[in-house]
């Protein structure tokens, strides 16, 4: 079983079937910027506090959003309980691998919301 399958099955979105296809990761390059270097930027200069952004997506491609947030190293709550079955899971698909590729992490905190957390960011549960 793939990573991707069990992340969505993990998470019970769906079987993961569809996501059988390969991916080309050779046309995108490794343009990633660090965990270190984000967290520098973050908390390094200005001083700013750390922010958690809310956000509720009503269609894929509010992916964009999810994306630019957490590239600048801001937590995420992703709630996509307003989106269609095939959506959500394309959703969280996409946020698995924006979290796996920028060093982050996913947790379901809720049915269908879920936490983006940069690698700067310590999550502890009691």
């Amino acid at each position: 079983m793939g990573a991707v399958r069990r992340v969505v099955s993990y998470l019970g979105l769906g079987d993961g079937d569809q996501y059988d296809e390969p991916y080309d990761y050779d046309e995108f390059g490794d343009e990633r910027m660090p965990a270190s270097e984000r967290a520098a930027r973050r908390w390094g200069s200005g001083g700013d506090p750390a922010r958690i952004i809310m956000i509720r997506p009503r269609k894929y491609s509010d992916a964009l959003t999810v994306g630019q947030h957490f590239r600048e190293g801001q937590a995420v709550i992703m709630d996509v309980a307003g989106m269609s079955m095939a959506d959500a899971t394309r959703m969280v698909d996409f946020a698995a691998g924006l979290t796996y590729g920028c060093e982050g992490r996913i947790e379901r905190i809720a049915d269908k919301v879920f936490l983006l957390a940069p690698a700067d960011v310590e999550i502890t549960t009691t």
